[in-house]
């Protein structure tokens, strides 16, 4: 993200990932499709769980409220009116069995 300049460090685009972050500095990058801003509380001394690690930052990031939908595509594909989509096998042996009544 550095080298591409995608991300900001108190408003100034990052080149060079040289520059250390220190406590009460501001970082902007983009996270999939949102503009993220935090602000560093303190710095971390090891890698540990996501709790701690939110503890030392300040998310500052506009929210954005998400479109409101009636249906999103797991609730269509979940709850499906009964009789709809493709036949059960025992549906597709009644088909068959209505147009050749030979049929096995």
């Amino acid at each position: 993200m550095i080298n591409g300049g995608k991300l900001r460090l108190d408003g100034q685009i990052m080149s060079k990932p040289h520059r250390a972050a220190l406590p009460g500095m501001v970082l902007t990058f983009q996270q999939a499709t949102q503009i993220r801003v935090i602000e560093i509380l303190e710095l971390g001394n090891r890698r540990g769980p996501a709790p701690e690690a939110q503890a030392l930052y300040k998310d500052l990031s506009p929210q954005i409220p998400k479109p409101k939908s009636d249906k999103s595509f797991s609730d269509e594909f979940e709850f499906r009116d009964t009789g709809s989509g493709r036949p059960t096998k025992r549906e597709r042996r009644q088909t068959t069995k209505l147009k050749d009544p030979f049929a096995l």
